[in-house]
């Protein structure tokens, strides 16, 4: 007898190499899967904004990098001397608005120029809960422990995620015509809205992205992270020490079946060849200037230089230089 369900995912029907350019959106479920494949080398730009939660400031974020509409002081709100974007994770804040501003479109730039380029977007929705600025009516991607008297809060429907998220898609489909676009639902749960609002939230989430896959059967697709971590892996030894956001054991179970669904088996070959090269990068001796750990280096170095000949269209160039500092 087996004490579990296992959940079934097909193959998809496009597969991500290290040829494939990617962008992700999301939740922080989403930098766990980003972070993986940034790991393996993949051609991977994370959250430019940052962690956003819900599909309208997610939206938002995508709008404006396809535009190309960069940001400048007026965009950012101060709060006890610190500078804010509400569009962006609290990293971007600083003292210094111009500070502030460079973190911003730095991120931005690099992110815009690629949106065009992107073969695969991978979207992360974590809740259907927004909150607006009542002085602007702006949906917020981060509210930056501003007082809760400051925002509104509501509830997104399934007819607003799906006119804003059609629109885009279809956008994009215009100027890349064979871009995927693979939503997610994350796991980990918005448990101060109450239980019975969490599952609501949810399920507008999940009604939502099975629409656009309706209306853009060709272009969307969707992963089941939500459900191999609620039905699947369907136990408390899963979870962190929070009981909401998935242990390493569930994130690396999960990258297993991510891989099943979009590697090829020539990926898979390389990321075999990759795994001991990349373990041998996070080594850290107890005497850096010891005989036996320089002479490790150079072993490694002589491995990486072979695994970027036999690959060049693998960007090694970070990991050789700091190779030859050391």
């Amino acid at each position: 007898m087996e004490f579990r369900t296992k959940v079934p995912i097909s193959r998809s029907d496009f597969q991500i190499d290290h040829h494939s350019r990617l962008m992700i959106f999301g939740s922080c479920f989403s930098e766990n899967i980003g972070n993986l494949l940034l790991a393996n080398k993949f051609d991977v730009d994370l959250n430019p904004f940052g962690t956003l939660y819900n599909p309208l400031s997610i939206s938002i974020a995508f709008d404006r990098l396809l535009r190309g509409k960069a940001f400048n002081e007026s965009d950012l709100t101060m709060r006890d001397g610190i500078y804010h974007s509400f569009l962006h994770h609290g990293a971007f804040s600083s003292a210094d608005p111009h500070v502030c501003l460079r973190r911003i479109n730095d991120r931005f730039e690099t992110a815009s120029a690629k949106i065009a380029q992107t073969d695969v977007f991978f979207v992360t929705f974590g809740t259907a809960s927004v909150f607006r600025s009542k002085k602007t009516d702006d949906v917020v991607g981060n509210c930056h422990k501003f007082p809760s008297d400051f925002f509104s809060r509501s509830m997104l429907s399934v007819e607003e995620i799906v006119v804003e998220w059609s629109r885009l898609i279809g956008e994009i489909m215009l100027i890349q015509p064979d871009s995927k676009f693979v939503f997610t639902v994350s796991p980990i749960r918005h448990w101060k809205d109450g239980a019975p609002q969490n599952h609501v939230s949810k399920s507008i989430l999940h009604l939502s992205i099975e629409e656009l896959i309706k209306i853009h059967p060709d272009s969307v697709g969707y992963f089941p992270a939500y459900e191999l971590m609620m039905d699947d892996l369907r136990d408390y030894r899963f979870y962190a020490s929070d009981m909401m956001h998935p242990s390493e054991t569930a994130i690396e179970y999960i990258w297993e079946r991510f891989r099943e669904t979009f590697f090829s088996s020539e990926t898979e070959k390389i990321l075999s060849e990759w795994h001991p090269l990349m373990l041998a990068l996070k080594h850290r001796p107890f005497d850096d200037d010891s005989a036996v750990y320089q002479s490790f280096l150079k072993n490694t170095l002589s491995k990486i230089l072979q695994f970027q000949n036999k690959y060049p269209f693998i960007s090694l160039s970070e990991e050789i230089k700091q190779l030859q500092k050391f």
